[in-house]
């Protein structure tokens, strides 16, 4: 299925969590749980989050939009392992170290390339995926084009590959802005507060909300897999509504 009709349909959360694969990534597997040997920095799945997080930071911040797709992530790959929960926590460890610096970008690549030197789709799906999360929050800054250009150089994607990804994007993001602007006054319906309210308490009920509709959550409680699609799907209504909410604090 292509991204942009998965985008449409089913939302972005969703797509991410039926299209990332961890057993795409050296010596993670799906069908049996396992424990992870050495460094996870120099692992694929490891390498990723590095690169993600060069990309969340490029624009001077992390947007909601940007935390959730690291925190599934994170999730998701850890949830193959036996030792979960200390993956997830080296898995986040890396991302803020990583962060903090673009100095070591090219060397990241380099050992990703390293690593998936003659399996170009995989590291086509890997600039699709660094690229999904540069436009979420429906803005592609010139830092994001920048270091996600750098990226794609050192990872010896095709420009024409490259470029056609950010067309996609672009039109889709275009698109979904003049069909389905999010109007000021539905996005203080969907977060139950008022115009008037100040940013504290917004920001407690957009937590609240969080909470109740978070997919992990939700599955966590046995529900079914329609009702998590659906939790899915409000979780990416509420936290756009809390995006624009936000910036009538600036």
């Amino acid at each position: 299925m292509k991204i942009l009709f998965l985008l449409v349909v089913i939302g972005f959360f969703y797509w991410l969590s039926r299209t990332y694969k961890p057993s795409d990534y050296q010596n993670i597997k799906i069908d049996t749980k396992q424990v992870l040997k050495g460094d996870l920095e120099d692992h694929e799945a490891g390498l990723l989050i590095a690169l993600m997080s060069k990309v969340a930071k490029a624009d001077g911040s992390v947007s909601t939009l940007e935390a959730e797709i690291l925190s599934h992530t994170f999730t998701d790959i850890s949830s193959h392992f036996e030792n979960q929960e200390e993956v997830r926590e080296k898995l986040k460890a890396i991302y803020k170290k990583e962060k903090e610096s673009f100095d070591n970008t090219i060397q990241i690549c380099e050992k990703f390339l390293a690593l998936t030197k003659f399996d170009y789709a995989k590291r086509l799906k890997v600039m699709e995926y660094l690229l999904n999360l540069a436009f979420i929050d429906g803005e592609f800054s010139k830092t994001e084009m920048m270091i996600t250009e750098d990226i794609a150089n050192a990872l010896k994607i095709k420009r024409a590959d490259f470029d056609n990804f950010i067309n996609q994007f672009e039109t889709f993001y275009k698109q979904k802005q003049q069909s389905e602007t999010l109007s000021l006054e539905k996005a203080y319906e969907i977060l139950g507060v008022k115009a008037s309210d100040d940013e504290k308490s917004v920001k407690k009920a957009y937590r609240a909300l969080v909470k109740k509709h978070h997919p992990d959550i939700i599955k966590g409680q046995g529900a079914s897999q329609s009702i998590i699609d659906e939790a899915t799907a409000k979780l990416q209504e509420i936290n756009e509504a809390y995006e624009l909410i936000k910036k009538q604090y600036k």
